[in-house]
């Protein structure tokens, strides 16, 4: 800018007598028009040389100051010019972001839309071609972008689950299940979002923070194993500083690290499945939960490496560890269930993992929460060359109980507690688990195709899918037994001109079984375990009449219910999941999509099939002799919404 400046004006200076020489008559000093009598006897000509060539210093004072102005002028002008370019660039920038990102999902985060109707507004363009009112707000130096949609959806189920436009996908009903016989039809406005982005710019950092949530949670539903979503449902709730030498700093409620994106490791780029099904689709590794994770970029935003920290949990599936009172018999009248007097010796549970939440700590009091012993830890790579996205992360858990000895067995020798068990030297044991996975995702025919593929797999993983699988069980001496899971899935997109989407995905997730010998030869207590009996999937059972307990046995769960709204538990059906297989088929078309916002309809067909680990039956023919259940179902999803611009 020195340069240039300076050599304007020493051509400023080289021409500035010619320009005095051709002014025009009004432009000359006033003082220049009387002229000595010797002047007025010269020659018109050498009049005109010696004005050429003596110029007063009052019209080289006033050429001067109008060249000074002029450059003055120019400098202004080009750094205007300047920062117009480069706030171009980061609209650009922005808008082939979210392009991108509504690209691999439509369902994104409503202020990606947003950003990039705001750049293609600056950058003259949009759908209706008119400019609309802003789209963002300023407030005390900061910007404040409003998001969201509203959602109108519907779900239809082969086999009722009793939820609303989420599937609980590990929840598919067995024949015996009297839901299993029975459709049902949910209507729901409760996936609708509201969403702010506040933007704030320094001289070398960017800071801000990102606010979502929706309407799909109950006071009793609240938990932290997924998605930590607690009522009103915070979907994502973070601040971030994000530095011009390429470190970004975000934390509080966020997507976890090891979730796809569709660009770098930014957030609110996540590449979540195209899908209306609030729980997403089997195969799908997630979580949104507490973290606090740093990333940087290098060689041009080509790679980026971030780790996190972020909140831990473990879920379980026991079977044949024994519950007090067990060899009670039970009684049951319209009134309530009771126990009578134990007949056989009490057999206490040996193990703690955490305790209901704490309604003073604000917890939900009818959900388990464990005693966490350290956070999770999250490392991941993206690489993006030029051709495709590829991410490779891993996940580091620790797990905890409280191990509570047998009488006769505190050495931790023998079968396991076959008797009671004591406090006296009680002690706690801990497991380590965690796993790695990679992801790739490339868009094929200039954009028109976007393919992608997801693995993650490990001991103790299974909460980080959608399906929710267990991450441990526990051996007869109440040890933690770590859970071996997979998590897979396939997603193929076409972007048919400007309006249409239609997706396709398939996925998958399989838990190992831990099977151990309580007592006996055969394996009876653990996860798949095939000591127990499953023929009693098959055998429908008649409802409950009194008040709700989770099963006939007396023991209460917090759960109420009313005569005609409880159905009846199956007997002697101990199945654990082994697989949970989906496919799923849609579209979404815009009607609409400019500086007024988006309208758009879409249409969902999932398939759901959960395999089980096969059991003992004590049936020779018929359809429980497997004694290896499963449940097929099938399900049709509607939604229209509209989205904020």
């Amino acid at each position: 800018m020195r340069v240039l400046a300076a050599s304007v004006l020493a051509l400023g200076l080289a021409v500035s007598p010619a320009l005095a020489n051709n002014a025009a008559p009004g432009d000359k000093d006033p003082g220049s028009a009387a002229t000595t009598p010797a002047a007025a006897a010269q020659p018109a000509s050498a009049t005109a040389s010696a004005e050429k060539a003596s110029p007063s210093s009052m019209e080289v004072a006033t050429q001067l100051e109008q060249m000074r102005e002029l450059l003055e002028s120019q400098a202004r002008q080009l750094a205007e010019q300047q920062q117009r370019m480069q706030l171009l660039e980061e609209q650009l920038k922005a808008a082939t972001a979210a392009r991108e990102s509504l690209a691999a999902d439509p369902n994104a985060s409503s202020s990606m839309t947003t950003a990039a109707l705001a750049s293609n507004a600056a950058l003259g363009g949009g759908a209706d071609d008119k400019p609309g009112p802003p789209t963002s707000i300023t407030f005390k130096g900061i910007t404040l972008t409003p998001g969201g949609f509203m959602a109108a959806e519907t779900v239809w189920r082969q086999k009722a689950l009793s939820a609303d436009i989420n599937s609980p996908l590990n929840a598919n009903p067995f024949d015996g299940a009297s839901a299993a016989h029975m459709t049902e039809w949910n209507a729901s406005g409760r996936q609708s979002r509201i969403s702010m982005l506040v933007e704030g710019k320094l001289d070398h950092v960017k800071i801000g923070g990102y606010y979502e949530m929706d309407f799909l949670s109950a006071g009793v539903t609240s938990n932290d194993n997924q998605s930590n979503s607690y009522t009103m449902r915070q979907r994502q709730f973070w601040g971030q500083a994000a530095f011009s030498n390429g470190w970004t700093l975000t934390g509080g409620q966020q997507w976890s690290l090891l979730t796809e994106t569709t660009k770098g490791m930014d957030n609110r780029t996540e590449a979540l499945p195209m899908v209306i099904d609030a729980q997403y689709v089997a195969g799908f590794s997630w979580a949104r939960q507490f973290g606090f994770r740093a990333t940087k970029s290098l060689f041009d935003n080509k790679l980026w490496l971030g780790a996190s920290i972020e909140e831990a949990q473990s879920t379980l599936t026991v079977h044949g560890n024994p519950t007090a009172n067990n060899g009670g018999t039970v009684v049951c009248t319209n009134a309530a269930c009771t126990t009578t007097a134990t007949l056989l010796p009490t057999v206490q549970n040996n193990f703690l993992v955490g305790q209901f939440g704490a309604g003073g700590g604000l917890y939900n009091a009818t959900a388990n929460y464990a005693f966490n012993r350290a956070p999770d830890f999250v490392f991941k790579a993206v690489f993006e060359p030029g051709f495709g996205h590829y991410e490779v992360f891993g996940v580091v858990s620790q797990f905890r109980d409280r191990i509570f000895p047998c009488v006769f067995d505190s050495a931790l020798v023998g079968p396991g507690c076959t008797s009671t068990t004591s406090a006296f030297g009680a002690f706690n044991h801990s497991e380590v688990g965690g796993g790695g996975g990679a992801n790739a995702r490339w868009n094929l025919l200039n954009k028109h195709v976007d393919l992608g593929v997801h693995f993650f797999g490990g001991p103790g993983i299974g909460r980080y899918g959608s399906v929710g699988l267990p991450d441990a069980t526990v051996d007869p001496h109440g040890r933690l037994a770590i859970l071996t899971n997979y998590q897979a899935l396939g997603t193929l997109q076409f972007h048919i001109g400007k309006n249409l989407d239609i997706y396709t995905n398939y996925g998958g997730e399989y838990t190992d079984h831990a099977q151990f010998i309580k007592s006996g030869e055969i394996p009876n207590e653990g996860y798949g375990v095939i000591g127990l009996r499953n023929d009693g999937c098959w055998t429908e059972q008649q409802p409950v009449t009194g008040p709700s307990t989770g099963s006939n046995t007396g023991v209460p769960t917090g759960v109420g219910g009313s005569t005609g709204f409880i159905p009846g538990a199956l007997s002697n059906c101990n199945a654990d999941t082994r697989t949970v297989l989906e496919g799923s088929l849609g579209f979404w078309y815009r009607f609409y999509n400019g500086s007024k916002g988006r309208v758009q309809f879409g249409m969902q067909y999932s398939n759901l099939l959960r395999g089980t680990w096969r059991g003992t039956t004590n049936i020779e023919s018929g359809p429980g002799a497997s004694g290896q259940p499963h449940s097929d179902e099938n399900m049709v999803f509607t939604s229209f919404r509209y989205y904020l611009p």
